[in-house]
């Protein structure tokens, strides 16, 4: 590519890149070839791999991941699948400094989205995040302060946004497909199994561990703050609400129209397993737009949960609207299903999906942000859903919140829980400033 414009980059982690390290980035034309690394190889970052790779124009160059028994193993499955090598990077900070690098795919723990998507705002490169956006709210603002301030292309992983079905659904509820929509439910039961208990122990040979936790504070290793269980931790992950959640709570949100609420409720726990996760796994949570006059509720089960929105047993993920002349249903990521009237007669319906990836390299080329189905706003806001409601959750308390300023009123201790304001970012992965 023919660079144009210089980014320098200004970042208070000290170490994170170079200092005075200056890179050169400019704007994809439709004819180069856009280069990708993916971070974070295992599970979803495998997805990422194939579903960058399929795409005409574009071609992964690099993995990174800070276990190098997973990266190996995965730059070996590409070499054999895709017929050439790809670099590899255990430090992602390294990664950055690749000018062969214009685009970032990232799939690591929660806790290091934001500040890995901040840092690839710097860099001068556009970003693909997985969901949720951020690990707390103030995270996520920043991210979108920075993809605003560098001119970033940054993509949020809610994937339902690019199913040509649901955005049909959301266009018929705008037109008043099921009247006026005052409610959106969702809903995330799956059969999550005990984690169980496991003893502190040894880094695995080739983990670089001090890498992994990042900005989250020393711990010792445990199997179950490692490999995806790191999920049902505070200082890593946000619960199946941040996990899976994301997804319906940001379609609940399209639907019904709305940003943040203004009064927001959660009660659950963990319940029935005696073992080491922190974050509840049942959980109802609530939220009220007065002004709008809408609510919308979200529910977290775990176990032997009976079927909802036209599910199988063993659990269902999907979202339901009540409306004045009917209600919508969307039981999976890629259909919906409208009844209407009091005797709920069939009404519209459709399934049809999308490519995700594919619309945000097309904004990568054309640089037109709008046109992203999943921006790093919608992300933001939809991942602060899930913080307001694990703050409302650890607090017990109903919150009152002030969504334009992003505040939490008159309660402090909420408002330190949603910032995550008690942890201290080791250095040098502090939170950068953007602005």
């Amino acid at each position: 590519m023919n660079p144009d414009r210089r980014y320098f980059l200004k970042t208070t982690a000290g170490a994170v890149l170079a200092s005075n390290l200056v890179i050169r980035r400019s704007a994809v034309s439709a004819n180069d070839v856009i280069r990708a690394a993916v971070v974070g190889v295992r599970g979803r970052g495998g997805n990422h791999i194939s579903s960058l790779e399929r795409l005409d124009g574009v071609e992964v160059v690099a993995l990174c991941d800070v276990d190098e028994n997973v990266l190996n193993e995965q730059a070996g499955r590409f070499k054999e699948k895709y017929g050439r090598d790809v670099k590899k990077y255990v430090d992602y900070r390294e990664l950055l400094k690749d000018p062969g690098i214009d685009v970032v795919s990232i799939a690591t723990p929660n806790h290091w989205h934001s500040i890995m998507g901040i840092w690839a705002c710097q860099a001068g490169k556009d970003a693909y995040i997985e969901k949720p956006l951020s690990h707390n709210l103030l995270e996520g603002r920043k991210l979108v302060e920075a993809a605003r301030k560098y001119n970033r292309v940054v993509q949020h992983g809610t994937q339902i946004r690019s199913s040509k079905a649901v955005r049909e659904a959301i266009q018929m509820l705008r037109e008043g497909v099921i009247g006026e929509v005052y409610y959106a439910k969702g809903t995330c039961y799956k059969w999550r199994d005990t984690i169980g208990v496991k003893p502190p122990s040894d880094v695995p040979q080739g983990v670089h561990y001090d890498l992994w936790l990042g900005p989250a504070p020393e711990r010792p290793f445990t199997e179950n703050r490692f490999h995806y269980n790191w999920h049902w931790h505070w200082d890593y992950g946000n619960g199946d609400i941040g996990n899976q959640g994301v997804h319906q709570l940001d379609v609940a949100r399209w639907g019904l129209g709305v940003g943040l609420p203004s009064v927001a409720q959660s009660l659950g726990g963990h319940f029935m397993f005696q073992d080491d996760q922190e974050t509840p796994n049942t959980l109802v949570s609530t939220f009220k737009y007065p002004e709008e006059n809408k609510m919308m509720v979200f529910e977290v089960r775990h176990w032997i949960t009976n079927p909802e929105l036209g599910g199988e047993p063993g659990g269902v993920v999907g979202n339901l609207f009540l409306g004045s002349k009917g209600i919508m249903i969307m039981p999976s990521y890629t259909s919906y299903q409208v009844f209407l009237g009091r005797k709920l007669e069939p009404g519209p319906s459709g399934s049809e999906g999308g490519d995700h990836f594919q619309n945000f390299i097309d904004c990568v080329r054309s640089r037109k942000v709008d046109q992203l189905n999943a921006d790093v706003e919608e992300g933001h806001l939809s991942s602060a859903l899930a913080h307001l409601a694990n703050t409302a959750y650890r607090v017990e308390r109903t919150l009152k919140f002030d969504p334009v300023n992003e505040k939490i009123i008159g309660d402090p201790e909420a408002e330190q829980i949603l910032n995550d304001q008690d942890r201290k970012y080791r250095a040098p992965f502090s939170l950068p400033e953007t602005v």
